[in-house]
């Protein structure tokens, strides 16, 4: 099928459509102008000179008139001339400017529609929307570099995540076929410990991806916090006794109750809670504590006392795979995404999630903020 030839209309430029656009205008306006002098004019000075006196058959009458009409009419195609030419010119250079503006913004989209984002448009100062629409195309450009470096990252992590559980399983079943390695209990158990962190991977990428997205339904009901408080230490606690970590909750008297999936909320304090005993030698502490903030919302609390967190660490916890030395390591055996589960899951809740140290060996604290049930959903 041949492609259409297009139009001389569609080939056209905005700033020669701009041009004749305000071509029209001001001959439209310079022939309305015309017509309107030509009409009243003549008229208004006729009555003027009655009303000097002179009859309207008056030899010096008819002179007056006839010089009157012949000097404005040539005033007058002067005037329009003049306008008409400074007009087109004024037209001109802002069709120009205008045009020039948005040719730097649609070669900027065409960079970014292929991939290279380092293209911000400066604001053309032609007015509050033109520098609106530049702004927010400089934004745009900006996360979407962001999002394409996130994302390149987290196809790394993942790879990395990925190459040495199945690097360890390779390993260990060709020493069984080799005859090197009994298949013995240590043996099954060491496959079946990689096969629970590939599951476990995949089981945290998708439902940070599922929250992210946006995709997924939560089923709300009021939960009052001690009931929170309670499913998360009764979750903890085999755990914490076997890591010899004491672990507590506390309830104030005003927490209030929480509009929230009890299910999910519980996935992100057993998280939280996991990430605290991971991090707390044996002899520690973690506290599960429900309060109410000063604005009325539930505000969760997990801290332990164990090996902290170094301040240049605390903004990126919550990362994809972000690890930091002492803090997530990956010996402690988490995945790499569990805070990040967390942020998700409390974002889709319109609550935050935050964390505090001061400092290795010093303990940790990650504090939730979530709507009462009578504030609702931020």
């Amino acid at each position: 099928m041949s492609r259409a030839v297009p139009s001389v209309r569609a080939r056209r430029g905005l700033v020669a459509r701009l041009l004749v656009a305000l071509g029209v205008v001001v001959l439209t306006g310079a022939v309305t102008a015309w017509v309107v002098a030509s009409a009243v004019g003549p008229a208004l000075f006729h009555e003027h000179l009655l009303r000097a006196g002179l009859g309207g058959h008056d030899a010096a009458a008819v002179h007056a008139e006839e010089a009157f009409a012949s000097a404005s009419t040539l005033a007058l195609a002067v005037a329009l001339l003049a306008a008409v030419l400074a007009a087109l010119v004024v037209s001109a250079v802002l069709a120009r400017r205008i045009g020039g503006s948005l040719a730097a913004l649609s070669a900027a989209a065409r960079a970014v529609g292929a991939g290279r984002y380092d293209a911000p448009v400066a604001p053309p100062g032609l007015g509050r929307e033109f520098d609106e629409v530049a702004t927010a195309f400089s934004t745009m450009a900006h996360r979407l570099a962001e999002a394409d470096r996130l994302r390149a990252r987290l196809l790394a992590d993942v790879a990395h995540e990925v190459r040495t559980p199945v690097a360890t399983l390779e390993a260990c079943l060709e020493a069984v076929e080799d005859g090197v390695q009994p298949l013995d209990a240590r043996t099954r158990a060491l496959l079946r410990d990689q096969g629970r962190r590939l599951t476990r991977l995949a089981e945290d990428l998708a439902a940070v991806t599922r929250a992210e997205s946006g995709e997924l339904r939560l089923e709300r009901s009021p939960v009052p916090a001690g009931e929170l408080v309670a499913a998360a230490v009764a979750a903890g606690a085999d755990r914490a006794a076997a890591a010899g970590v004491a672990l507590v909750g506390d309830v104030a008297p005003d927490a209030p109750v929480a509009d929230v999936d009890r299910l999910r909320l519980g996935q992100v304090l057993d998280n939280l809670v996991g990430n605290a005993l991971r991090h707390t030698p044996a002899g520690g502490h973690v506290a599960v504590a429900a309060a109410r903030s000063a604005a009325g919302e539930l505000v969760l609390t997990v801290a332990d006392d164990g090996e902290g967190v170094a301040a240049e660490h605390l903004p990126h916890l919550f990362e994809r795979f972000y690890r930091a030395d002492g803090a997530r390591d990956r010996a402690h055996g988490g995945s790499g995404i569990g805070l990040a589960v967390c942020r998700a899951l409390v974002a889709a809740h319109g609550g935050t999630v935050g964390a505090a140290s001061e400092g290795p060996g010093r303990g940790a604290t990650f504090t939730l903020r979530l709507p009462s049930a009578g504030r609702g959903a931020r």
